[in-house]
């Protein structure tokens, strides 16, 4: 037992005598990868499936790394995610004109390992989370009226209704993985660049829906605004709720228009990050 602990000392000290601590800070932009069906595009000939993944757009991120020999590490990360928009819905018909689109926000954070292959060339693979943040979509909605709808509004054929609103998404704690493969070049003692190429794989299930703006003008032929906000967040029309919950299992006598069936949606990515990295305590030795 004793002379288990002295070689398990000697392991521990031999790897502080390599020991190095490092940030590096980086930005970068990622294509969608693995991408499903997110959405429609509609209009008077034909309707096309939109297909995209909200891990589509620039990243920011912040990392720690502790080495504790020459080649193997354990890194801490953090980042945010400002998404591109990505098509939900886009009609274009003669009485309906939708342009809806959805883009994430989101903080995340990741654990990863980290191998130097060389002093300058490395990777690392990891556990990815989503800790924070939303899915914000963002429609327009044109609608234009019938005979009916007109009289009944006061207004001459040819008004139309005029409907901006966002809804925030949120999703369950999800898990996925992360990995990269990185080159650095030295600066100077303590300062280096890199560039890595890095691949996000993670799915978010939705979990619920908030409104946080909603607006409905009535509108004229010549495009003067005959009724301002005529439906507004405390005034919603039939149909939409400010709160909406998303389950796994629905009634089918269900009524709750509130509660909705829910779904996975992707975040998977691919791309290229840019950074530089200032290294705390170098190693003992270099490759």
């Amino acid at each position: 037992m004793k002379q288990i602990m002295i070689v398990c000392t000697a392991l521990f000290m031999s790897s502080l005598s390599f020991a190095q601590f490092q940030v590096s800070v980086s930005s970068g932009y990622a294509l969608g990868s693995a991408g499903m069906k997110l959405g429609e595009t509609v209009n008077i000939s034909e309707t096309e499936n939109s297909y995209g993944s909200y891990g589509e757009g620039a990243n920011f991120q912040l990392r720690g790394t502790y080495f504790f020999g020459e080649s193997f590490g354990a890194e801490i990360g953090l980042g945010y995610l400002r998404g591109t928009d990505q098509t939900v819905s886009k009609v274009n018909l003669p009485n309906r004109e939708v342009d809806a689109v959805a883009r994430a926000r989101a903080f995340g954070a990741s654990a990863s390992m980290v191998y130097r292959f060389t002093n300058n060339i490395y990777g690392r693979f990891g556990a990815l989370i989503k800790v924070g943040g939303k899915t914000e979509a963002v429609i327009y909605d044109k609608t234009v009226f019938s005979q009916a709808e007109a009289d009944a509004f006061g207004v001459p054929l040819g008004s139309y209704s005029e409907t901006n609103y966002k809804e925030d998404f949120h999703g369950q704690f999800p898990l996925g993985f992360i990995a990269a493969l990185g080159y650095k070049y030295d600066l100077k003692n303590n300062l280096s660049l890199f560039a890595e190429a890095e691949y996000y794989g993670i799915s978010l299930k939705r979990k619920d829906s908030e409104l946080s703006e909603f607006n409905t003008d009535i509108v004229l032929p010549d495009g003067n605004v005959a009724v301002a906000g005529f439906y507004s967040l405390d005034n919603l029309p039939d149909g939409y709720n400010k709160e909406t919950t998303y389950v796994d299992n629905l009634d089918n006598n269900n009524t709750d228009s509130s509660k909705k069936l829910s779904q996975k949606v992707p975040y998977s990515s691919f791309g290229i990050n840019f950074g530089i990295t200032y290294t705390f305590n170098k190693s003992a030795k270099k490759n």
